[in-house]
């Protein structure tokens, strides 16, 4: 046990040196060394285990649904103070139940007024009687009745029951359940048709990259994704923005969960509103604004964040706002990657290849955080192409140049010591 102890920290030590030579020589990847057999099997499993049983939790899917689910919500009567709301946002066939029934109630409920109007005055005993005018023609039990309720409110009017002009009872409640019945169409038909013209199956067509890349641009670190549109008609006053979310804590204690942070994606600049002919790129510049200023490669994998992207527009056909979202936490963030280019200039026209939309391919990176390539940069005042050993050396040549100086000075100084003693003797 001890020697495979002492093992186990010499390779700890061993890959700790490989990561500090990385840092020293050059910023970009270079792959670890490969572990020996015997040393990868007796290494702690217990790590690799709790990794694998961990599950991410998102808090929006990659589909664009918010995993948050409201619990002990015991002001339940703000719901119905917006029934219509209520009624949009419920499920289908919860909509189509209620929808049916709201119809069928009120034509029972009516169909049963009539019958008892008919019942009282003594229409059910005089249907047989010639002279008798009741108060509706031919209407002999709560059937027929249920039949001209359901005539009246639908302003069928097939013409074999009809009201008289001697039950003013009668006058009053066919006002009524026309009146009613009115309200009851604008409301349950407003109701179906603002569901089905919602907006949400546009942002269908609208698609994410299945994953977010971190590579260098412009001699800058950026987190970059990609979207695109897979209709012809397009989204009208698009706009993108993101938000970090990760739990933290203050300076005084106080513990934040699922805190979010916004992502700049070109707010200043106008970037941020796209014209989405085309799938587009959206780049975040990884400076001190930035929360991800500190993190690099290896720490990226131990964070626990989640990147909500959020693509807001109008639909050119109906005008109404259209919202997609979608997410990427840390396992889908590949560091030192580039999207495939989908975009190719055919005879006339440009063509978009959604195949290669998710693909991606492999690019020089440097590892370290943008801090510390910031730090690396002020502190050589060099490009960041370039490596740290290649700065030492241009350091060491300037000291070597100023020690030449500094002897040429020296003698300098000799010869005019000596030529001052001569004048003198």
């Amino acid at each position: 046990m001890v020697t495979m102890a002492k093992l186990t920290e010499s390779m700890t030590n061993v890959l700790e040196g490989d990561s500090m030579e990385q840092d020293v020589e050059s910023p970009v990847t270079i792959h670890q060394p490969k572990l020996p057999k015997q040393a990868r099997d007796d290494l702690p499993k217990h790590i690799s285990r709790d990794r694998a049983k961990r599950k991410i939790q998102r808090y929006v899917r990659k589909d664009g649904k918010c995993n948050v689910h409201h619990g002990n919500v015991r002001e339940t009567y703000r719901y119905l103070t917006d029934i219509f709301t209520t009624l949009v946002d419920l499920k289908w066939r919860f909509n189509l139940l209620i929808f049916v029934m709201v119809y069928t109630v009120t034509w029972l409920f009516f169909g049963m007024i009539w019958w008892l109007i008919a019942y009282i005055r003594g229409d059910m005993d005089h249907i047989e009687d010639p002279t008798w005018t009741p108060c509706v023609t031919n209407l002999n039990g709560f059937v027929s009745a249920f039949l001209f309720s359901i005539e009246t409110e639908t302003t069928i009017g097939y013409g074999y029951r009809v009201i008289t002009d001697k039950c003013p009872e009668g006058i009053i409640l066919l006002l009524v359940q026309s009146v009613l019945g009115s309200i009851v169409n604008a409301f349950m038909v407003g109701c179906m048709f603002v569901k089905i013209s919602q907006p949400k199956k546009r942002a269908e067509t609208l698609v994410f990259s299945t994953h977010a890349v971190i590579s260098m641009r412009d001699g800058k670190l950026c987190l970059m994704f990609r979207v695109g549109d897979l209709r012809n008609s397009h989204i009208v006053e698009a706009s993108i923005r993101a938000k970090l979310i990760k739990s933290k804590q203050t300076t005084e204690g106080e513990f934040i969960p699922l805190n979010q942070t916004d992502i700049n994606v070109g707010y200043y600049t106008g970037d941020d509103r796209l014209f989405l002919v085309s799938p587009l790129i959206i780049s975040h510049e990884i400076n001190q604004q930035s929360p991800f200023w500190e993190i690099s490669k290896a720490q990226l994998p131990k964070e626990e964040l989640e990147i909500v992207v959020i693509l807001e527009g109008m639909v050119e056909a109906t005008g109404m706002t259209c919202q997609a979202r979608s997410s990427y936490v840390t396992s889908e963030i590949l560091w030192g990657y580039r999207f495939t280019p989908v975009l190719t200039l055919e005879d006339g026209f440009y063509e978009v290849d959604y195949n290669s939309f998710h693909e991606t391919y492999e690019t020089s990176t440097p590892s370290l955080s943008a801090k510390e390539l910031a730090e690396l940069s002020n502190r050589a005042e060099l490009p960041l192409s370039w490596s740290v050993s290649s700065k030492l050396n241009h350091h060491a040549e300037l000291e070597t140049e100023e020690e030449k100086h500094h002897e040429d000075q020296t003698e300098r100084n000799g010869d005019v010591t000596k030529l001052e003693n001569e004048s003198k003797v």
